[in-house]
């Protein structure tokens, strides 16, 4: 299987991956939008799970990554819900995490780990001890291959940043006992302000939080109501939004009316209809100077700045007016 991403260039993928990328699981995520409910009032904004997905596998293979850690690349968001986080919302988990808890069943109960026996790998140290894949999975604020990948796709699909520039600085990427660091300063610096486009200019923008929380609001009384079951959304997002639309519910399809696309959303500490405050998402990646790991904001008052405003700003969320 030939595959191309724009963001990181060409390859040619081993069976395995290919039937896992043609499995039910894998192709469901590309119904299953990224950024929640943001596509549903701003249409460019449509990244899907599935592309991340790919884009996380491949950037692994690009770093030098096992085919097993690819798997687990390829495979890490099989278990996220039809609009991704607003089911957080939904169930009010601070956390962000309700996909990681259901992650081993959703898994178990699919054709993944038949696929992964065929090719004679070991499905559950694979998928069930992520701890072992570094490249994938770091803690904050360091880097990780997802961190970087949703970040940079993001950010070049909805115009922030240019493939040129995240071309240029995928180039200063190194590998030091498993695990993702910069080998350049400036390119740090460019990828920290990136990164609180991300979290603060998109996560938080007024239009996005809005439609993360209108759309929670549906899901959570057609859940009540039992036009929903929990598992149903575990389908992609236009199926959901059907089987809501086709209930003939009143009350729900006047919530869900009310996500016009004419709808404006601005930041009002005064006067607001929303406040929302998500998970605290900092980033300050290790650079390599001198065969030493330091941290940039140790190196650069910009990153430095830039982490303590965006920890207030996350600190005191967003008062958002609807107009």
């Amino acid at each position: 299987m030939l595959i191309k991403d724009e963001l990181y260039g060409e390859y040619k993928l081993e069976q395995v991956l290919e039937e896992l990328i043609n499995s039910r699981p894998v192709e469901r995520l590309k119904g299953v939008h990224q950024g929640g409910a943001g596509y549903l009032v701003h249409e460019k904004w449509n990244v899907t799970r599935y592309e991340h997905s790919l884009g996380v596998m491949l950037l692994i293979r690009k770093l030098g990554g096992s085919v097993e850690e690819q798997i687990a690349g390829l495979l890490h968001d099989v278990s996220h819900t039809a609009f991704s986080h607003v089911v957080d919302g939904v169930l009010e988990n601070e956390a962000e995490d309700y996909h990681e808890h259901i992650f081993e069943r959703v898994v178990l109960e699919s054709e993944i780990p038949a696929i992964l026996k065929r090719h004679h790998l070991d499905y559950e140290s694979i998928l069930f001890e992520d701890s072992q894949w570094t490249l994938l999975e770091q803690p904050a604020p360091e880097l990780c291959a997802d961190r970087l990948d949703y970040t940079l796709r993001d950010m070049y699909r909805y115009g922030y940043i240019s493939l040129n520039e995240a071309h240029s600085f995928l180039k200063n990427l190194i590998v030091v006992d498993g695990q993702i660091y910069i080998s350049d300063l400036q390119a740090a610096e460019w990828f920290v302000k990136t990164y609180y486009k991300e979290v603060i200019d998109f996560f938080m923008e007024p239009l996005n939080i809005y439609a993360n929380d209108s759309l929670a609001k549906v899901l959570k009384r057609s859940l009540e109501k039992e036009i929903l079951h929990l598992g149903d959304l575990l389908g992609k997002d236009e199926e959901v939004l059907v089987k809501i639309r086709e209930s003939g519910d009143q009350e729900v399809k006047r919530l869900l009316e009310k996500m016009d696309h004419k709808i404006t959303a601005e930041e009002n500490k005064l006067d607001y209809d929303i406040h929302f405050k998500g998970k605290i998402r900092l980033i300050d990646p290790s650079v390599l100077i001198n065969s030493k790991l330091i941290r940039a904001s140790s190196l650069s008052d910009d990153v430095k700045n830039s982490g303590q405003n965006a920890y207030e700003k996350a600190m005191e969320g967003v008062y958002i007016k609807i107009q």
